[in-house]
Parts: structure tokens; C-alpha cells; sequence
């Protein structure tokens, strides 16, 4: 009996300087790869990945980059193992790197489109200051209710990331936020933080971006999938290019429902395989699933993680 796995994918705040540097210094596959999405787009990949910098912060970069090293992970371990997915799935932006492993779209016209999510999304957000900070120890319940008595005294904030229990991100105005992390504190959470964010992710000020990013969804998917995709915005796979149409554009203003989404799957698969920097939906997955989790983020963890699933067949 075959191995059933999900392939996962991190979002934007797993970036960091010198991710996918590995690959690049060891692979001419990687090495293609920086040099094809550079020429698309117009950003020097290798600059920006491997180079002190501030644009990896900023979000029409910081898309791009996490989802060509991921790509490039995946890419990889698709060489050198015959283990497909059974399901994909991503949080937020990695629902993209998500298209990419289950064949819908090409790895550098994914850079491309996020590169254009990115700036879309930055565009949005340019009327004013936004931000997006993560609420620690309260239940959905309570952050949603404080959430909703904070919009009717005309606040701007959502609660948008369901990452795990007790770990919740809220995304709108960045003056609102500030006085909504005393709140929180108020309400007895374990931590109340503004992340470094430069748009508010997966709420309504985004509506502007929608239109936009599904004319170039319409120009690059494909109609193939070579296995379901779960949307962020519905925790639930689909495996048609008119679904992804609709689901993708509503995921820039809706939340993310990560959690949902692995405990929905998790009867289906026996593991899950991160590709891309670091381990961070590691740690977000152990409050919905015992099942083994590797990653796949360097050269190491690469033929660590191959090994490791030929004992698991």
C-alpha cells in the first residue's frame, strides 16, 4: 500500500535571509530555477534571498521569494522520490505553492502571480496603515466576539489566521490594533503581539485586489490537477480550475482556516511533507494531528526526509 501524504506549504512570515541558499549553492536545478523567476519579474532573486536586505519584508517580495523556495524544494524532492500527494494545501500564500505541486501552475508563472497578489495587496493597503498582530491562549469564541464589539465602535480588526488552538491573527488598522492588544490583555491572553506585516491580510480592505488577481488566475491556471488542493477559505479540497476561480480571489479577504483545513484531511493522509524555510506549520499542526510531519527546506532535510519515508512504505 502506497504512502499517503499531504504536501504543505507555509505563508508569508516564514522568510527569512539565506533561505534556499543550499539549494542554490548545490543544485543547477535551484540555480534555473532563481535565474528563470528573476528574468520574469524583474527581481534579482539572489539578492534578495541571500543578501541583507529590507524588501523581503515587504509583501510584493516576500511572496514571490517563499514560494520559489518552496517550489524549488518540491521540485527537488519530486526528482529524487516517486511519492506523490494525495492532497495539497498551503496557508494563505502557500495555497499558491500548494497549485504548484498538484501541476495547476507552473512554478515561475506562480512567481509571477504572487508577485502580483503582492503588489495588488500592497496597493490596498496603501490608503493607510494596516497591520496584522497574533493573539496567543484565547478561544476563537471569545477573539471573534471581542473582534465584533471592537467593528461596531467603528474599529477596523478581524480575526483572519485560525492557525491552531489558542492561536489566532487579526489583521486591519494598525492604530486599532494597537489599542486591541490591550483588549486581548484585558480578556486574559497569553500574549497579545504585532507581527511585521505590511498589508492586513484576509480581511475586507483588501476587496479591491480581487477583480485583478482572477483575470491572471483565469490567464495561468490550468483545468490539470494532479491531486486536490484544500482552500483556506472553505477547509475543504477542490480539484477544478472554475473552483479555484472563485476560491482564490475571496481568499485575499476572508480567513484563513488552517487548523480546519488539517483536522478535515487528516483522516485521508499518514504524513504531512513541508517544502520550503524552515518548520513552521510544524508546530501549528500539533494541536489537530498526531501523524509524522517532515520537511524539506535544504539539501540535508531534503535526504532526511526521503529516507525517513521509505521506512514509513
Amino acid at each position: 500500500m502506497s504512502l499517503k501524504c499531504a504536501f504543505v506549504f507555509a505563508g508569508q512570515g516564514s522568510q527569512a535571509i539565506g533561505m534556499g541558499r543550499d539549494f542554490f549553492e548545490k543544485s543547477d536545478i535551484a540555480k534555473e530555477m532563481i535565474k528563470l523567476a528573476s528574468e520574469r519579474t524583474g527581481i534579482d532573486f539572489e539578492k534578495l534571498l541571500f543578501e541583507a536586505n529590507d524588501d523581503l519584508n515587504q509583501t510584493q517580495f516576500t511572496q514571490p521569494a517563499i514560494l520559489l523556495v518552496a517550489s524549488i524544494a518540491h521540485k527537488l524532492f519530486s526528482l529524487q522520490s516517486n511519492i506523490t500527494p494525495t492532497i495539497t494545501m498551503g496557508h494563505s500564500l502557500g495555497e499558491f505553492s500548494a497549485l504548484v505541486a498538484s501541476g495547476v501552475l507552473d512554478a515561475i508563472d506562480a512567481v509571477e502571480l504572487v508577485n502580483l497578489r503582492g503588489e495588488l495587496m500592497a496597493k490596498a493597503c496603501s490608503t493607510q496603515e494596516v497591520g496584522m498582530l497574533v493573539s496567543l491562549g484565547l478561544s476563537d469564541e471569545v477573539v471573534e466576539t471581542l473582534c465584533s464589539q471592537a467593528r461596531e465602535q467603528g474599529k477596523q480588526v478581524w480575526a483572519v489566521n485560525y492557525n491552531s488552538d489558542g492561536q489566532i491573527v487579526i489583521a486591519g488598522a494598525k492604530k486599532d490594533l494597537e489599542e486591541f492588544v490591550d483588549v486581548l490583555k484585558g480578556a486574559k491572553a497569553k500574549r497579545a503581539m504585532l507581527l511585521n506585516m505590511s498589508v492586513a491580510s484576509h480581511c475586507p480592505l483588501l476587496q479591491s485586489a480581487s477583480a485583478p488577481l482572477e483575470f491572471r488566475l483565469q490567464e495561468l491556471l490550468k483545468d490539470e490537477f494532479l491531486a486536490p488542493v484544500v482552500s483556506n477559505v472553505t477547509a475543504k479540497a477542490y480539484n477544478t480550475k472554475s473552483e479555484a476561480l472563485e476560491l482564490l480571489p475571496k481568499q485575499l479577504t476572508m480567513p484563513v482556516l488552517y487548523k480546519q483545513s488539517i483536522r478535515n484531511i487528516d483522516d485521508e493522509v499518514d504524513c504531512y511533507i513541508e517544502f520550503g524555510h524552515g518548520n513552521v506549520l510544524k508546530g501549528l499542526n500539533k494541536s489537530s494531528t498526531k501523524k509524522p510531519h517532515f520537511n524539506v527546506s535544504d539539501m540535508a532535510s531534503l535526504e532526511a526526509t526521503i529516507n525517513a519515508l521509505k521506512e514509513l512504505e
